[in-house]
This record gives C-alpha cells, structure tokens and sequence, in this order.
C-alpha cells in the first residue's frame, strides 16, 4: 500500500527539520566547566615539614676489646644474644700472663730473702762498730777502725733500704701481672644486645700494638636516628621540634620523636670506619654540584624491637600542621605581591572564569591551607584556558 505523496514529503520535512534544531541548541548553550581542567578545594589535614632521609643505630653501645695478648680460648656468645652487665663473654689463653705472674712472686722471693741476708749483715756491722766504740773509749783501737766499722754500717742499711725500694717496685708489677692475666677473662661491661662479633675462636690477639676489637654491645632501646638533612633545609630544623619516621619494613607505622640535637660538624656513626673529619653524610664535589648535609639526632623508644641498627628512614620534621582545613592545590594558583594572597581562577557551572584573591596558609609542596576566600567544593582553574572558554 503506498503512502499519500503529500505524506511523504512532510516526513522529509521533519528529518531536516530536527539537525537545525540540535545545532542550534548546542549553539545557545553554555559552554560549562567541563571543557577546563579544574581541581576542587577540599577540607583535609595539612602540615609544613622537612623530610629528610636517616639511618637508625643504637643510643648507646660499647665496643668489647682485648687488653691481653694471646689466643682466644673461647667466645661464649654469639651475634643477637642477649647478655648481662658481668657476664663471661670472652677467654683468652691464659698461659703467657700466667708465666709473667709467676716470674713477678718469684722475683718478689728472692729480693726479700736477699733483705733478710742484708738485715743479718746490718746487725753484724752494728756490733762491730759498737765495739769499736768500746774499744776507742779504752785507748784500745784506731780511729780509723771505728770510721771504718760505722761505713759498713751505714752501707748494710742503705742496702736494706735499697731491697725495700725494689720489692715495692716487685710488688707493683705484680699487681700489674695480675691485672693483666685477669684481662684474659673478659666480661660485660653492660647489659644488652650482641650486635656484632668480629674475632673467632683460636684468633690470636696482639693488644701491644692496638686494642683488638672483638664484639659489640648495644641497648636497642633507645635507638637514634642519625638523619641527612640539606643546608637548604635546616635552618627550619630546631632542637625539641615534632617529628615523625618510616621504615621500608614497618608499612604505615610512624614513630613519632622530638629532635635530640643538630651536629654543625657530625662524628661518623657507626657504619662509617674511614678517617678525617666532616659530616658523615656531606658529599664534597668541586663546582656547583656540592651538596652539604647536617646530621639531625632524634631518640625514639623500640621496646618491641621492631627497629633494627642500619634500617633506613624517612624523617618529618613538623614545623606547623592543621586539621580539617580547607586545602587547594598549590598548581591552582598563583602568586601576588602580597606574602600571604595568592590568585586563584574560580570556574563556575556555567563555566565563566572569576579570578580571586586567597588568603594562605601553611603549605605541604603539593596543598596549601586556604584561610579566606575559597568555598568547599569551588572549582579552581589549572592551565591556560582555550579560546572557547570566554
């Protein structure tokens, strides 16, 4: 059945007529925001702070030596032991300070039995000479004897005096002997943590040179953080200021400190070895690639062990946070002559552009505390804006 002729064409009529209608519509409209890269100002926590990159090491430790000479006998702890202020720790063979003891209450015998001779020959010059007294008194003797009889006298008691000295003398380099063979059994000098052991058994120790390290001995709790902080950076860093660290292995942990103390020109921490002076971390280069860093020291309690000396750290120093505050991004706006305003491109629904004047507050590098002229929620204008934008 075919359709009335005047029928078809008003149905051709209409096909053209609804394009002109879409194309009109789409003219008269608004272009709106969504044609524009924007960001929105939101409420969220903001804090202004100072990273900085550390390594943990124990608070305090003491490294064990060797005073005596001779060969290690045996160690009785290992790395990761716990130990007590006292404890055996370390034997060394004890055969040659042995030797030298013995030779020390030898040597002490024979001064004092060669006194005992001197005292004997001390009462034989007394007599001597007391009856040569007698005698010169009678007419019946020499001057000369009697002069002679009071020398050796004399000479008998310097000698006595003289073993005295030397058996004093004896008597203090035994003491020293045993001293030193009571070094051969070495003890704790403190509680703590085996960190390191660096002799082993059947090792022979010369302690005349150098003091022979053989293990170390630390307190894991407290810990330290010896962290590297840029001279671009520290002068925003001060003594008793809030922070807070990560470790790679403790996820979103934070250990929460105070700084202990800035280093102007730090000693080398544990790990370093090498010698000279300077920041354990400054790297020295000539020209304009030199990079200076100071050593910042934070405590931190670690009853559950969860850190360990070496780990490495990302440290924030606080130097001023707010909670729930307005924030915009810092890319979504721009600076002005005044220290606290900076500009902002507001874009509406419609999707016009009103450039304001923010008054700001701290900032963290990527947000910024918004304190006057911003709403929740405004979108704000990133970028150029095209031509179509108006």
């Amino acid at each position: 059945m075919k359709r009335p002729r005047h029928t078809r064409r008003a149905l051709l009529a209409a096909l053209c007529v609804i394009p002109a209608i879409a194309i009109a519509a789409w003219t008269l409209s608004p272009p709106g925001r969504d044609q524009f890269a924007t960001v929105q100002v939101q409420r969220g926590d903001i804090e202004s702070s100072v990273t900085a990159l550390g390594t943990l090491q124990p608070r305090r430790y003491v490294d064990v030596g060797a005073q005596a000479s001779g060969q290690i006998r045996k160690i009785h702890v290992e790395a990761g032991d716990t130990v007590k202020e006292g404890q055996l720790l370390v034997e060394i063979d004890p055969a040659t300070q042995q030797a030298k003891l013995d030779a020390s209450r030898f040597a002490i015998e024979n001064l004092q039995a060669q006194l005992q001779e001197q005292y004997a020959q001390n009462q034989l010059a007394r007599q001597k000479y007391q009856r040569q007294q007698n005698l010169a008194a009678g007419g019946a003797t020499r001057e000369e004897d009697v002069q002679t009889a009071q020398a050796e006298l004399k000479a008998t008691q310097a000698r006595i005096n003289m073993f005295k000295a030397q058996i004093r003398q004896a008597q203090a380099s035994l003491r020293s002997d045993q001293a030193e063979l009571g070094y051969t059994r070495i003890y704790a000098p403190m509680s703590g943590t085996v960190v390191a052991v660096d002799a082993r058994e059947g090792q022979t120790l010369n302690a005349q040179q150098q003091t022979p390290l053989i293990l170390r001995i630390a307190k894991l709790s407290p810990m330290t953080v010896w962290a590297e902080v840029s001279e671009a950076d520290i002068g925003h860093v001060k003594p008793g200021m809030p922070a807070y660290f990560t470790t790679l292995s403790g996820g979103n942990r934070r250990w929460t400190s105070t700084v202990r103390q800035i280093l102007p020109i730090p000693p080398k921490p544990l790990n370093e070895t090498s010698q000279g002076g300077g920041s354990p971390a400054s790297t020295s280069k000539s020209g304009s690639g030199r990079v200076v860093l100071y050593t910042v020291l934070l405590d931190v309690d670690n009853a559950d062990n969860a850190l360990m000396a070496e780990m490495t750290t990302q440290v924030f120093f606080v130097a001023s946070q707010a909670k729930n505050v307005l924030t915009a991004p810092i890319a979504a706006l721009q600076g002005s002559s005044e220290p606290d305003q900076q500009m902002a491109r507001v874009v509406a629904k419609n999707g016009s552009i009103e450039t304001r004047k923010v008054r700001v507050g701290i900032s963290d590098r990527l947000r910024i505390q918004v304190l006057d002229g911003l709403n929740e929620g405004e979108h704000l204008l990133i970028g150029p804006t095209n031509n179509s934008g108006g």
